[in-house]
């Protein structure tokens, strides 16, 4: 398949990079020193999985690259309306752009610019970071799961499950996304603020009942907010996620704890943020995720 990552940063590098070496043909939309560093030096991923590295193609411009035929859309939520907005020369007749945001918000952000047929909604699984331009150090998990918006098992989302299974991740095509983007969506909004609020790593958090404590009402929470906005979700959610919390290695990070340690912008505005908006438009208490969100607002731009 003709894929385009566009937004090369751990995720669509990681995922890219798999693909890339399972000989799809990839090309990377990246910038700055990222940018630079792979057209020097390849793609290098570190991974318990195997090692990697790969020349590939990479521009800063979709109008280089042409139309595709799947575009996994990486970049963080607060870029994402300016990044479709420049779409167009990637899209052909049956493109797909596969949203793979956090949150749940992605897939009509993108719709707007490059039409609502041309958008399936995405899930990354993945603990990733980019510690250095061109270089990606993979933790643990890489699955993708992708489906259209109307359930249905189309052709080129199954031609893309096939490329991402030779690529040797895991590549799920649900026939229901939306409660897919819902269960990561609460569960990554909770453990991001939490981890962000407290500056700790997964382990740490468990070593206090008072955080664990806080950590299942901010899950319960984000649920409640869902069940409200019709979501119905699978039977076993909490006990999974609270074994899930059990199970990730004591360094476990999220992405938004990483932003922060580092100075980058923050994605609240689309995780406890968005919890806590949508719970007052729902008419949903959440105290919990509105004190993260109200604790890490002075950093939400950056340095």
């Amino acid at each position: 398949m003709r894929i385009a990552v566009f937004g090369t940063g751990a995720v669509g590098g990681y995922f890219g990079g798999r693909l890339a070496a399972s000989g799809e043909d990839v090309s990377f939309i990246a910038r700055g020193a990222h940018l630079a560093a792979l057209s020097a030096h390849g793609l290098r991923i570190t991974s318990p999985k195997g090692d990697l590295h790969v020349p590939v193609q990479v521009s800063d411009s979709p109008a280089s690259i042409g139309p595709v035929d799947v575009v996994l859309l990486t970049v963080k939520l607060y870029d994402l309306d300016a990044a479709a907005a420049t779409l167009a020369p990637l899209v052909g007749p049956d493109t797909v752009v596969i949203t793979l945001q956090n949150g749940v918000e992605a897939v009509g952000m993108v719709a707007r610019h490059a039409g609502a047929d041309h958008v399936a909604g995405g899930v990354a699984y993945v603990v990733a970071v980019v510690d250095e331009p061109g270089h990606i150090h993979h933790t643990v998990a890489d699955r993708l799961v992708f489906g259209e918006s109307d359930g249905r098992a189309s052709s080129r989302l199954r031609q893309f499950q096939a490329a991402g299974q030779r690529a040797g991740f895991v590549a799920d095509l649900s026939t229901n996304i939306d409660v897919e983007l819902w269960v990561k969506f609460v569960r990554l909004g909770t453990w991001s603020g939490m981890t962000a609020v407290t500056r700790s790593p997964m382990g740490a958090i468990r070593e206090y009942p008072e955080l664990l404590e806080m950590m299942d009402r901010a899950f319960a929470e984000a649920m409640a907010v869902g069940a409200a906005r019709g979501i119905v979700f699978p039977d076993g959610l909490v006990e999974g996620t609270q074994q899930m919390v059990r199970n990730f290695p004591y360094e476990s990070k999220s992405s938004m704890l990483e932003d922060l340690e580092r100075g980058r912008r923050l994605e609240l505005p689309w995780l406890s943020g968005a919890i806590a908006r949508m719970g007052r438009e729902s008419g949903v208490p959440t105290p919990t995720h509105a004190f993260i969100n109200a604790v890490l607002l002075p950093f939400v731009n950056g340095r």
